[in-house]
């Protein structure tokens, strides 16, 4: 099998992308406005950047963005026009394009990998606290806001944080599990 292969590497991420979508259907649990604990959603497509490097899986981490928003139904969300077209940059091509880098140390081994695993994953979050922060607070949950002494950073970062870091913490013992199998070292890592 050639991993350089322009079929290979379009058939592996197409089915990468469906795989990560219908994980983004299982949810452990869900935020009232946006943002859940998924089953691996993230590593899917991160094993697309790791298998083929950044520069590859940009395309592919952005078209799951879409495929998201499209799943998460932003459109029927009422938002003004601002706020849509600030979400769907910021909250899902942005958000889930960053996941591309996540195989941006994969040359350093196992370490690297989920090194580069976390940074992307810390970077999606920051995403989506500025859009919190810049777009969202009108929706922010008052006991919330009270709670963290009416500042909408720290709202932002609270919010996001409560589903993103146990999201993050699932998909790199996931990969810690995953990449110690000799059969995707075999296709992912050679």
């Amino acid at each position: 099998m050639n991993k350089n292969n322009k079929t290979f590497k379009l058939t592996f991420s197409a089915i990468m992308i469906a795989l990560s979508t219908a994980l983004s259907f299982i949810k452990i649990f869900k935020l009232p406005w946006g943002g859940s604990v998924t089953l691996l959603s993230m590593l899917p497509v991160c094993m697309i950047s790791i298998a083929f490097g950044t520069a590859y899986a940009i395309a592919p981490c952005i078209l799951y963005g879409a495929v998201q928003m499209i799943v998460d139904g932003v459109f029927a969300w009422g938002l003004t026009p601002k706020i849509l077209a600030a979400s769907i940059f910021l909250d899902y091509l942005a958000a889930f394009g960053i996941l591309s880098l996540a195989g941006v140390f994969r040359s350093k081994g196992t370490k690297g990998i989920y090194g580069g695993i976390v940074l992307s994953a810390a970077l999606r979050l920051i995403f989506h606290i500025i859009s919190g922060r810049i777009f969202f607070e009108q929706f922010a949950v008052q006991e919330l806001v009270d709670f963290v002494g009416g500042n909408p950073f720290i709202y932002s970062t609270v919010y996001n944080g409560a589903y993103m870091l146990p999201e993050i913490g699932i998909t790199l013992a996931a990969a810690f599990i995953i990449f110690r199998m000799e059969s995707v070292k075999r296709i992912i890592l050679d």
